[in-house]
């Protein structure tokens, strides 16, 4: 363009694959993993462990929930709704995601909470964020970009109950995406993080689409920890956000599968496996502290 010779734009030096993975996964063992999950059971009876999720819009955050219900299931299962062509936030209210385990009025002792995607301009009010970590947003609730939920709506929660607060923060962000981030996506993730922190909630980080990001993952989802490149994409948004590296973990969520795949699986159960134990963690460490206060 204007009047300049272009030039051919070499093409990219191939990936080379590290000799060892920088991270172990048991990739021929996704059974016991599987069986961590489905026999955790918190140590209070009746409590519920809340996982929320956040991101920017079409991170996967819907997909990454029917995913692991989908590996829970043993078979695939979509009951958070999916949008494929929205370029706003397709998930507008406060939505619980519950897992039927066994029979019909059986669930597993863990939820999923998603909420409208973070935008720059007409996204979900990090001050709405902060409430939901708090439990004083109720089921059903419809974000508003304009205005908080203020303590007079009636989807403000007064009553709040050791199972409504969040338990665990979880960040979805695009691997393939992830160096494009506007500082203004990334101050908002810092400031939930920080009231999260003030909280005492745990914070995890999620890189979705993986295999997006260079053929040898979406030839391989076991050479995930071995391109060194993609530590660096992980390393860079640790240092952004300051999430540790050992709560960021890289997943491929099921999309255009129709059948399950022993790989993903494993990826998506090493991630919640993780993520129920630092929940885990935040239930007892808040119930000791109760204690020491009575």
């Amino acid at each position: 363009m204007g009047g300049r010779h272009s030039k051919s734009v070499p093409p990219p030096p191939p990936i080379t694959l590290l000799n060892r993975p920088w991270r172990e996964i048991k990739w021929e063992d996704k059974q016991s993993a599987l069986q961590y999950v489905k026999d955790y059971k918190p140590l209070i009876e009746g409590q519920q462990l809340r996982i929320l999720l956040h991101g920017p819009v079409g991170a996967g955050k819907s997909s990454f929930i029917n995913s692991a219900q989908s590996v829970l299931y043993g078979r695939m299962y979509t009951q958070a709704l999916v949008d494929n062509i929205s370029h706003g936030s397709f998930t507008k209210k406060y939505t619980t995601f519950k897992i039927q385990k066994g029979g019909q009025e059986s669930f597993y002792p863990f939820v999923f909470n998603e909420i409208m995607g973070l935008e720059i301009n007409k996204g979900v009010l990090v001050d709405d964020i902060k409430l939901t970590l708090r439990g004083r947003v109720k089921e059903g609730y419809r974000f508003n970009p304009e205005s908080k939920l203020s303590e007079g709506d009636l989807f403000y929660n007064k009553s709040l109950t050791a199972s409504d607060r969040v338990h665990v923060l979880v960040c979805v962000i695009p691997a393939n995406t992830i160096s494009q981030l506007r500082d203004e996506a990334v101050q908002k993730i810092r400031e939930i993080r920080m009231e999260a922190s003030e909280l005492g909630i745990p914070q995890v980080a999620i890189l979705t689409k993986i295999d997006e990001t260079c053929p040898e993952v979406k030839g391989d989802l076991k050479n995930v920890y071995k391109i060194q490149f993609l530590k660096e994409k992980m390393e860079q948004f640790s240092a952004e956000v300051g999430i540790p590296m050992n709560c960021i973990f890289p997943v491929k969520n099921y999309h255009e599968e129709i059948d399950l795949d022993s790989d993903v699986d494993s990826l998506i159960l090493s991630t919640l496996r993780n993520i129920i134990n630092y929940g885990d963690d935040c239930i007892n460490f808040h119930k000791s502290q109760s204690e020491c206060s009575d």
